[in-house]
């Protein structure tokens, strides 16, 4: 009897000490979400350069990061896309998009921006704009639409929570948007 309670209470402390450290361990992408964009011309697969994306209001003003309310990067700025990157073997940056990886592995030769995994998505707006005088010279309009929940990446979710998503949209694709030139 004596050697049977000490072998429950051997599995019992074991399946707690487990429970405790699956408990621990987090993925590297807790609490963080992010909104991926192909910006292209139609018919051309190729990303555009030298855009600048934003994330803003109805009347189209930059969003401010106040106090990290809508992400955990850049607190006090406006919430702007960044230009996905390779990087070689040492993690170093390369100008050159035909060798390496990529840094975000999630968001190929896209834009992306961080936001934090409480971001309302849908009280928000993207908004690209090729700026005159940049790399494209100001040939595409400027572009805007409605965000959605939807659009976000989450990429810290069980496989059971992707496969019952399996109806509808499918989550963690980018934003597919099609620039018109004037």
């Amino acid at each position: 009897m004596n050697k049977f309670l000490i072998l429950i209470a051997g599995l019992f402390s074991g399946a707690c000490s487990y429970g405790q450290i699956g408990d621990a361990i987090h993925c590297g992408y807790d609490f963080t979400s992010y909104i991926v964009v192909k910006p292209h011309e139609d018919g051309k697969a190729q990303t555009i350069n030298g855009l600048k994306m934003s994330i803003c209001d109805e009347n189209g003003k930059e969003v401010i990061n106040t106090n990290f309310n809508l992400s955990w990067k850049n607190n006090n700025e406006p919430l702007r896309f960044v230009r996905n990157y390779k990087i070689d073997e040492n993690n170093k940056k390369l100008n050159d998009f035909t060798q390496g990886k990529w840094f975000y592995y999630f968001a190929d030769d896209h834009y992306l921006v961080t936001v934090s995994n409480t971001f309302n998505a849908e009280l928000y707006y993207l908004k690209i704009e090729d700026i005159d005088g940049e790399e494209n010279g100001g040939h595409f309009k400027t572009f805007t639409m409605q965000l959605a929940p939807y659009n976000m990446y989450i990429l810290c979710t069980s496989e059971e929570k992707q496969k019952a998503m399996q109806f509808g949209r499918r989550m963690n694709k980018p934003i597919d948007i099609v620039l018109e030139k004037y």
